[in-house]
């Protein structure tokens, strides 16, 4: 029991630092290269918004885990 909780945990740190890390590097790159974006149909934060939704996703699946886990029948 104890075991799958830092696992998750574990899960749960890397997935967000994941996706504060693609964050601010798609920020970066768009900062410094705003003319890569403009030849896209999407806009340059689209990215963010699918890593966004799959890291919440992944969350959910997560905490769902862990509290079915620790419930007491």
């Amino acid at each position: 029991m104890k075991r799958l909780n830092i696992i998750l945990d574990i899960i749960i740190v890397a997935f967000v630092g994941a996706f504060i890390g693609h964050g601010i590097y798609t920020v970066r790159d768009f900062k410094t290269h705003p003319e890569l974006y403009v030849v896209q149909s999407a806009p340059w934060y689209t990215s963010i918004l699918l890593y966004g939704a799959f890291t919440i996703i992944v969350l959910l699946i997560c905490v769902m885990i862990k509290v079915i886990n620790n419930h007491k029948f």
